[in-house]
């Protein structure tokens, strides 16, 4: 399973969930907090990672162009934007690919503030953790914080087959469109129009997948993350952002997670994202990768 899985339990739900009331966090039952857990579980203070001079990011694995591994060395976004908050941190970044779970709770308990039930080692910080105030209420043991981008869905389509306009979803009645498997895409397609353009979907293992089906003209679209799509995108591929009817969360904030024992770490985390923000250290990250930076809401 992949990490946009996860962002479609999570956020799918809101979109036919109920709107947040003014306090996302009013009907909010406080949970137990971790107890007897060791320094090695639970993660370490800012002090002790600056003495033995590194940090450990948990990043997903084939997860481009966010984060994968190529010929044992890590590439992407999010591990570029890593180094630079270890680097500002005077320390080395150290990375541990993740699998993504269940849901978003899963991974942030086996990675942030548990710990798997085998070899039950953490990391000091998460990236591509979306951002939810509702959401946050729920999981107490994590500090949600160092918003340094938004996400969006995005459609790419094939030039030659829309010669005149660009497809909205309402054509994937009739035409074919790619999608990552249980991607939040497929699951909005799934049940756009009552099901209309179920047998029109094709799904794919990755959208790296979809997107190399598209460019090879065996679907003509493709739907997912803008950065995906992107990165994927040929000379005979053009990619637009249409209004998504009944799509409540068809943009969102993307930010990290810290173990809340640890608020000083987060603190000096999201300052160091901050400068980057505003000297424009993460918009040069993403256009290194030839994708459009959209600025996170702070």
């Amino acid at each position: 399973m992949r990490a946009i899985k996860n962002l479609s339990i999570v956020l799918g739900l809101l979109v036919v969930g109920p709107a947040h009331a003014a306090d996302p966090c009013a009907d909010h039952v406080p949970q137990d907090r971790p107890q007897n857990v060791g320094r090695d579980v639970v993660g370490q203070e800012l002090d002790v990672l600056q003495d033995q001079g590194h940090m450990l990011f948990a990043v997903y694995e084939d997860y481009a162009p966010y984060s994968w591994e190529e010929n044992g060395v890590p590439r992407g976004v999010d591990i570029d934007i890593a180094r630079l908050i270890a680097q500002d941190l005077s320390i080395e970044a150290h990375f541990n690919f993740v699998t993504a779970g269940e849901n978003l709770d899963a991974d942030l308990r086996n990675n942030i503030w548990k710990g798997p039930l085998i070899n039950g080692r953490v990391s000091n910080v998460m990236m591509r953790v979306p951002y939810d105030s509702a959401f946050k209420c729920r999981i107490e043991q994590v500090v949600f914080t160092g918003q340094y981008a938004t996400d969006s869905i995005a459609i790419a389509f094939d030039k030659a087959s829309y010669p005149d306009d660009k497809p909205i979803p309402a054509y994937f009645r009739y035409d074919t469109v790619g999608v990552e498997n249980d991607s939040i895409s497929d699951f909005y397609l799934s049940s756009f129009a009552s099901g209309q353009v179920g047998n029109k979907v094709q799904r794919f293992g990755e959208m790296a997948a979809a997107m190399s089906a598209l460019a090879a003209g065996e679907t003509m679209a493709a739907m997912g993350q803008l950065g995906q799509l992107e990165y994927g995108k040929t000379d005979t591929i053009e990619i637009h952002q249409p209004p998504l009817a009944g799509f409540a969360v068809s943009k969102w904030t993307l930010g990290v997670a810290v173990n809340f024992r640890y608020r000083p770490l987060s603190y000096a985390v999201d300052d160091t994202i901050n400068a980057a923000l505003q000297d424009g250290r993460i918009a040069e990250i993403y256009a290194s990768y030839g994708l459009t930076f959209q600025p996170p809401e702070r």
